[in-house]
This record gives C-alpha cells, structure tokens and sequence, in this order.
C-alpha cells in the first residue's frame, strides 16, 4: 500500500520516484483498446431492455419489502425498534426512491463525465465505442430507476441544492482521474447494496429486477472506469494526481451526506432531527456504508489515490474505516 502523502516541500525527483514506485506496484498496464473490446463483446451478449424485460404491470406484493431492512439507514437503531413493521416497510420504500433518485443524478453526471472524456479522442477507437454504449446503458438506468421511484408511489428526492451546485462545480473543474474516481463512487457502494437486494426473496419482484439489471451491466462500467484509472494515476502530471486526490475525496464527503434525503423521515412520520442523529451514531449503519465502500477504498488505496488531505476527506465521510 502507498499510504505516504506527498508534501509541498518534496522536490521534482522526489515526484519521479513516487511515480516509479506506483508504476512498479500496478505492473504493466493493460491495452486500453483490448480491455475495450472484451467490454463491448460482453455488452453484445448480456445488456437488457427494461421497458420490455421487466413486467411493469405487475402491482406490489403484499408484505414485501422495495430495499432490504438491514440496509435501511435506521436499521438497529432504538428509533427502528419503537417503529411498527409497517412504518418499517413504508421507510424502506421511501428509501429505495431516495437511492433510486440519487443514482439518477450520478448518473447524469456521469453521462457528462465520459462525452468530455472522450471528446478529443478518435471517434473509431474500441475506446470510444465502449464509452459510447455505456452512456446508452446509463440513459436507460436512468429511466429505469425513474420508473421504479413512479411505481413505488414515493416521491423522487433530488439532492439539495447546495450539493447539486456543489457537484455541477465538481464535475466541471474535475481532471479525467478525477471523472473515473467519482464514477466509481457513484457506482460501487450502490452496486454492493445492490447484489444483496436482487437474491433477496423478502424484496418486491420488481425491485430485484431492477437492480440485477443494474449489477450486470455496472460490473462493466466498473472494469471501464477502473482500468482507466489505473492508467491515469501512472500517466497523469502530478498536479493531476494531487488535484485527484482532493477532488475524490469531496465527493466522497458530498456523497455520504448526500445519500439518503432526511425528507424520507418526515414523509413517514418520523421526527426528523432525532432520526438523523440516530443513523450518525449508528454503528451498523457505519458497517454498512464502510463495508460497502471497501472494495472501492482499498483499490484507490493501491493506485494512490487515498493520500494527504483527500485521504483525511475520506475519513471525514465515514466511508473508510
């Protein structure tokens, strides 16, 4: 692990050395057009129509669950246990449209992210083409997640204000690193909550669907976005990696308090200010969330991403232990 931050006083070859070693503990990077074509070849042969593959007509199950109960915010909380099952059920509901919610704006950031990532590159290149379906695949998500958030009968719960000009900041000023970072924190903690919710027989059929399709097709996005950030830390300018490292670890910090909208509280009948508190101490909700973004912290802990202050702004997110 590379754990050493890098401080403003180390001089030019000191940033070499720093460079060498990181290339050294990744090995030889991948042919960014190769790993592009096994993503497009699986994308030929496992991509889904939701429109048409999931049954929108079916109605909601009686004494299902739409989000697992242990992965509800206030699970094992003393709040939880004064709740009767039904307000339970109807939290989790919510809930399952504030995530739902939150993927749709990750990803529309994401959309962004990858046409200014590819908009200088060659428009033939299997890079390219990969970057291109999946944004089609992301457009479909979206529309998917809104669709599921209309048959649930919740509300959507868009982020506030202040993050969503946050991020419209963030996105914009982000280097291509950084863009990769982000997506993949978009992608991966949802991505865990996910692969425990599609097996899960006490979750509506619906909601299963919805995220199976989701984890296939994200398991993907992640391989994209992961090689190249590999290869982006090895080749960016310093400076680069520096501001990548900053800019990752805000967006951790947005995204944690961004990821469940304390509205849900009160449209269950909760009190508001009491429920908030109760998740920021709870102990399995911190599990959670860390246990969720682990596999995402130790491989930006690999490539060098988790350093100096980002490091630190990850830790103020509560998503690395």
């Amino acid at each position: 692990m590379l754990h050493a931050g890098l401080g403003n006083g180390l001089r030019d070859d000191d940033g070499a050395r720093d460079i060498q070693l990181l290339r050294d503990a990744l090995g030889p990077l991948r042919d960014r057009e190769q790993v592009a074509l096994r993503l497009l070849e699986a994308s030929a042969k496992h991509s889904f129509d939701p429109d048409t593959d999931l049954d929108w007509d079916a109605p909601a199950e009686d004494g299902k669950w739409f989000w697992p109960p242990e992965l509800v915010s206030l699970y094992d909380t003393p709040l939880w246990r004064k709740m009767s099952q039904e307000q339970r059920m109807d939290l989790a509901r919510h809930e399952a449209a504030s995530l739902a919610s939150l993927g749709i704006w990750f990803e529309i950031i994401l959309m962004q992210l990858l046409v200014r990532h590819i908009y200088d590159k060659s428009v033939t290149s299997n890079h390219v083409r990969y970057a291109l379906t999946e944004i089609a695949d992301e457009c479909r998500h979206s529309m998917m997640f809104a669709r599921m958030i209309q048959q649930g009968g919740a509300p959507a719960y868009p982020v506030p204000r202040v993050y969503h000009n946050v991020a419209r900041v963030l996105k914009t000023v982000s280097t291509t690193p950084g863009s990769f970072a982000a997506t993949l924190l978009g992608e991966e903690i949802l991505d865990w909550m996910q692969r425990l919710t599609f097996p899960d027989e006490r979750v509506q059929t619906l909601v299963r669907g919805v995220t199976r399709i989701h984890v296939v097709e994200e398991a993907r996005h992640v391989r994209y976005a992961r090689e190249e950030l590999r290869r982006q830390m090895v080749t960016s300018p310093r400076w680069e990696q520096e501001l990548t490292r900053l800019t990752a670890g805000q967006a951790a910090r947005v995204f944690s308090v961004c990821f469940v909208n304390p509205q849900v509280y009160d449209n269950v009948g909760l009190d508001r200010r009491e429920a908030v508190a109760q998740v920021r101490t709870s102990p399995h909700r911190r599990e959670v969330m860390q246990s969720g973004a682990k596999r995402l912290t130790d491989f930006l802990d690999d490539i060098g991403v988790m350093r100096g202050t980002g490091r630190r702004l990850w830790k103020a997110s509560g998503l690395l232990a």
